[in-house]
């Protein structure tokens, strides 16, 4: 089949594999994504017709180096890296880049993604650049000191969520953002409250924000919005608008 319905059926198992951050999963069923992507595209813009079987076709050398699935493939991987980093799951990063290095070769679709993971970018421009370096330092286990942690958790969390919301994969992204969000500001709440800006006012903001028991994007821009005082971040007037729009139900 070639139509919309096998490019849902296609998606789901890596959908399932992002959210759980199952490697093995995401190996199986990247390439059949990428081939009918590809596909619907060429035949939307009238470069491929239906064939007679009904088969989606694989794809070629040159199209796998196609721009249409190179961005196909980065999305895919970004996503599954950035769920991994939520989880400080390096091994299964490393174990898709090995497999798809092995059967593609190092320049496989995708692997722009994963660069923004493992290089070293001293001045991150992009938001790429900034979501890449944070979902890093996830995966090695590098957390900043207690005095730093609330507000780099934070400035992460704001990253990951824009990026998200960019993504084809954006609900399997949220989930996971939203528990990892809630997991790092009970922390805080727990034990980080001294290194909060006027404690005796945002402590109270933070408490109600968790109240909320839904982990999803509503929840996560509130909490971007309401806890921006509490680490001396200043949100320009269209970003809180932007997450202020976001943050209703």
């Amino acid at each position: 089949m070639t139509d919309m319905a096998e490019l849902q059926a296609r998606k789901k198992p890596l959908n399932l594999a992002i959210v759980y951050v199952d490697p093995d999963a995401f190996l199986a069923n990247f390439m059949g994504w990428l081939e009918i992507t590809a596909f619907i595209t060429a035949l939307r813009a009238g470069d491929a017709t239906v064939p007679p079987d009904g088969v989606t076709p694989k794809l070629d050398e040159k199209q796998l180096k196609s721009d249409t699935v190179t961005g196909v493939g980065n999305d895919a991987i970004f996503a599954f890296c950035m769920t991994a980093a939520l989880k400080g799951d390096k091994g299964a990063v490393d174990k898709i880049e090995s497999a798809l290095a092995n059967e593609l070769g190092k320049e496989f679709p995708g692997s722009n993604a994963l660069w923004n993971f493992r290089a070293t970018i001293d001045a991150p421009v992009t938001l790429d650049d900034f979501v890449g370096q944070a979902g890093k330092k996830m995966l090695l286990g590098d957390l900043p000191p207690p005095p730093l942690r609330a507000k780099e958790n934070w400035s992460a969390g704001l990253r990951f969520f824009e990026k998200a919301r960019k993504s084809n994969f954006v609900h399997e992204i949220m989930y996971p953002l939203a528990k990892w969000h809630r997991e790092r500001w009970t922390d805080t709440l727990e034990k980080g409250v001294a290194f909060l800006q006027h404690i005796e006012d945002n402590v109270p903001v933070l408490r109600s924000a968790l109240e909320d028991t839904r982990n999803d994007e509503p929840f996560v821009a509130n909490l971007l919005l309401k806890m921006a005082p509490a680490v001396d971040m200043e949100l320009n007037d269209d970003m809180q608008g932007y997450l202020r729009s976001l943050a209703r139900r």
